[in-house]
């Protein structure tokens, strides 16, 4: 195993559930954004943590998406940038609050260890949704987590078993060490274009099946754009 000094901080779970009307909108709305934290052992199994669940299942959830990853390290820089002193890890949704990683030094297919016998695979970026401005009332906050392309990462679960906040994330297999979280989000958002990575991207099976599909259209977008030029 590789030692990456990486730690899960602290878990959370929450089930769909209503919302609003908030700071930005009156209209009520309905997702399982909201999480809690979770003191001690807690089950993961193929699709969630226990307590855990989605509502827009088509953006959400399924075995690709059966838990969220995120930076425990972008939290201090959040709070001073939107002058929010009590944001709480969980509050960009993600399950686990990992400490030591980022997206830049996390990468597509990526197995982390977790406890006794947890595994889970890195299978691609969050990209994050209106939801997430919802949650935390701050209308602009979607578009800023894009533009920093700080979504964090979702994962598969190749084994599971019982974890808890304060173990170990730790590399035990790197097979795309090219191809971190933060490519494939300047990939998507445009900030970089290339044809043939996308291509290239689009025939990795450790990428999420919606991903792949995504890298596909990418390409082919990008050389109907060359041949038109």
């Amino acid at each position: 195993m590789q030692s990456n000094g990486a730690t899960i901080v602290s878990i959370q779970v929450g089930k769909p559930a209503q919302h609003g009307p908030d700071a930005i909108s009156d209209k009520p709305w309905e997702s399982g954004i909201v999480k809690q934290p979770v003191t001690g052992k807690i089950w993961l199994d193929t699709l969630n943590l226990e307590g855990d669940g989605q509502h827009d299942l088509k953006n959400h959830g399924g075995p690709f998406r059966a838990v969220l990853g995120y930076s425990a390290d972008h939290y201090p820089i959040w709070r001073e940038e939107l002058a929010y002193p009590d944001l709480s890890y969980g509050n960009f949704g993600e399950n686990f609050t990992i400490s030591g990683l980022e997206e830049s030094t996390v990468c597509l297919g990526d197995v982390y260890a977790v406890g006794e016998s947890v595994r889970l695979q890195v299978a691609q970026p969050r990209y994050p949704c209106w939801k997430l401005a919802r949650r935390n009332g701050i209308k602009d906050l979607t578009a800023r987590t894009e533009q920093k392309g700080w979504g964090g990462w979702y994962h598969r679960v190749l084994q599971t078993g019982y974890v808890q906040a304060g173990e170990t994330y730790t590399l035990i297999e790197r097979p795309y060490p090219q191809y971190t979280i933060a490519l494939l989000n300047d990939l998507v958002t445009g900030r970089r274009v290339d044809a043939d990575l996308c291509r290239t991207l689009s025939a990795i099976e450790e990428l999420s099946t919606d991903w792949r599909v995504k890298m596909q259209r990418l390409s082919e977008h990008t050389v109907s754009e060359d041949a038109g030029s």
